[in-house]
């Protein structure tokens, strides 16, 4: 329980459906079926959060987000790290011309974000159900690496986190093995404010 005291670290831009049941159906997030299947796939090849996502296409604007916050390096390191990843469709959802600010002028704003994504510690999906249970019904709080907070609740059998903002993300699919953590799949970007 001690790891649950999630400090998201610096490993954040691979910002990852249910813990509990079967996933519900999300109509326009075509790309996460296709994740699960790849990263179960990745799993026989475990490699570091970055190269497990960098194997998977449906990450491939997280990766590219990672590369430009400069993140690759640390969430390659030791970890070990949770990482709530973020698909394509995910990405999509926000603005064009906003995502080409942030990964080209503002990555500093970019890596702020992406940390808010990681946790301290390996949190895999029962642990985190758990924790939700324990926490009753004001959910559960998540710290994250970048000092932010998350609050994780289960909202239909699916397991939803709420940012800062007050937005939603669903976790789409979960306990994709990395060497250095795990990655839970999620289908909106989190923002830390």
């Amino acid at each position: 329980m001690n790891k649950l005291t999630i400090a998201l670290a610096s490993a954040a831009s691979l910002a990852i459906a249910a813990c509990a049941e079967a996933p519900a159906e999300n109509d326009g997030y075509d790309d996460t079926a296709a994740a699960a299947d790849q990263m179960a796939n990745a799993e026989a090849e475990t490699g570091t959060i970055v190269e497990v996502a960098q194997g998977d296409e449906t990450f491939s604007t997280l990766v590219s987000a990672v590369t430009a916050a400069e993140l690759g390096e640390t969430l390659s390191g030791d970890g070990p790290f949770t990482v709530f990843a973020p698909t394509n469709d995910a990405f999509a959802k926000i603005p064009e011309a906003t995502l080409t600010e942030l990964t080209t002028n503002d990555t500093e704003t970019l890596g702020n974000i992406l940390t808010y994504h990681v946790v301290e510690g390996n949190v895999d999906a029962a642990t985190l159900t758990q924790a939700i249970t324990d926490a009753g019904e004001e959910g559960y709080t998540i710290t994250t690496v970048n000092g932010g907070t998350l609050t994780a609740t289960v909202v239909d059998g699916n397991v939803v986190l709420t940012d800062a903002a007050g937005g939603t993300s669903t976790v789409t699919a979960t306990d994709v093995a990395a060497s250095n953590g795990v990655i839970h799949v999620i289908d909106t970007v989190l923002m830390p404010q």
